[in-house]
């Protein structure tokens, strides 16, 4: 079951496998149940007939204005050796790498998340800047794993690379968070080998490619969700970036006008930088 969210010509609409669910169905009220009542209660929901009254202007990212993004880091060995090589106190990746508790950190409100066909930006006080493409989880107010989607987590390598303090400069800004444009429904034992692809363009050239496996990931997604929610309520759900494993060179920056493609599984995402 695939999850989007469209602009219609009555507004933002929810649509379940292409067909419009209720104007009132949000998926705050989804998150609030529990995960094995989830795929009767979305069937309970009745669509709009056939979705004849209904017409889609854009996609919107599968998200509502109150839902937070968070993101885990340094979950790949891929992840931990080009963060260890940008930063100027190497070993504290290695630690975080090494040690029990997870790096976890906000990474964007509802509100700020673009998705597919909406620009994503570079900072214009950084020289170094990168997409990250991660399985992106989504999690209901129980902290259990219910979907997933794709996600760009767009990052300035310099400015995180001076001070592991800057980080939130770094991966907070706007334009620096992309998930979408669906959410797989599914559980974690789904996604434990999905593959997660990159591809970047320049004037219609392929500068840069890579591939990962979430099966090569350190930490279990259970694991990160568990520390996530271990002193924080969500009580509209949440989505969880789970790290990168894919990371262009050290001599490669995106530019203006670089077309940024990621799969994840079955969902792909797709944007232009600004």
């Amino acid at each position: 079951m695939k999850l989007s969210r469209q602009q219609t010509d009555q507004g933002p609409r929810w649509m379940l496998d292409g067909q419009p669910l209720p104007a009132s169905f949000t998926l705050a009220e989804l998150l609030q149940r529990h995960a094995d009542e989830i795929q009767a209660w979305l069937h309970e929901r009745p669509a709009t007939a056939a979705g004849a009254d209904v017409h889609s202007q854009a996609v919107l990212p599968p998200i509502e204005p109150m839902q937070e993004v968070w993101a885990s880091g340094v979950t790949y060995l891929r992840s931990r050796d080009a963060r260890k090589a940008e930063s100027s106190v190497a070993d504290v990746y290695q630690k975080v790498y090494e040690a029990e508790r997870p790096e976890l950190f906000m990474k964007a409100i509802g509100w700020r998340v673009v998705t597919s066909g909406h620009p994503v930006r570079i900072r214009k006080d950084s020289a170094w800047n990168v997409p990250e493409p991660e399985l992106v989880l989504v999690v209901n107010a129980h902290g259990e794993i219910i979907g997933y989607t794709a996600g760009n987590d767009m990052s300035s390598r310099d400015i995180e690379g001076e001070n592991p303090l800057y980080l939130p400069q770094a991966k907070i800004y706007n334009g620096a968070c992309a998930l979408g444009p669906e959410i797989m429904l599914a559980n974690a034992d789904a996604m434990r080998a999905l593959p997660v692809t990159l591809e970047i363009r320049r004037a219609g050239a392929i500068v840069f490619s890579g591939e990962t496996s979430i099966a090569r990931m350190k930490r279990r997604l259970e694991e990160l969700v568990g520390y996530l929610y271990r002193e924080l309520d969500f009580p509209h759900g949440a989505f969880l970036m789970t790290g990168t494993g894919i990371v262009p060179p050290e001599s490669f920056s995106l530019q203006a006008g670089d077309a940024v493609k990621i799969t994840v599984g079955e969902v792909t995402l797709e944007n232009a930088v600004a």
